[in-house]
């Protein structure tokens, strides 16, 4: 459970941001009603509040948290866009897990 709760944690921050910025993308580049750029502002906020929610500092959670954006915004884009990843967006997305993993999960002393 240790490593669960902050990975969930970023797994909403990630829902959040990603949704929110892909929701004000939408109504200002694609046309969509204001409501989408209304939710989607508020689905940022809302990223910034569940953030403060990681026990660890706020330079290390903002620097894991940004390698976990590098991956969910590669599935964002396959699921949402049909973008395809590459071999290469593969393996720089397992790259910046181990990174992760390191930072976040590494025994200090």
């Amino acid at each position: 459970m240790t490593y669960l709760r902050p990975l969930l944690v970023f797994f909403l921050a990630g829902l959040c941001e990603i949704g929110g910025g892909y929701l004000l993308w939408q109504w200002l580049k694609a046309g969509r009603p204001g409501w989408t750029g209304l939710l989607g502002a508020l689905l940022l906020v809302a990223y910034g509040w569940v953030a403060t929610w990681q026990p660890t500092s706020f330079g290390k959670t903002y620097a894991v948290y940004g390698g976990i954006f590098v991956v969910m915004s590669i599935a964002w884009a396959w699921y949402f866009d049909g973008f395809r990843p590459d071999r290469a967006d593969v393996l720089g997305g397992m790259i910046t897990l181990l990174g992760i993993g390191i930072i976040l999960f590494w025994p200090r002393s």
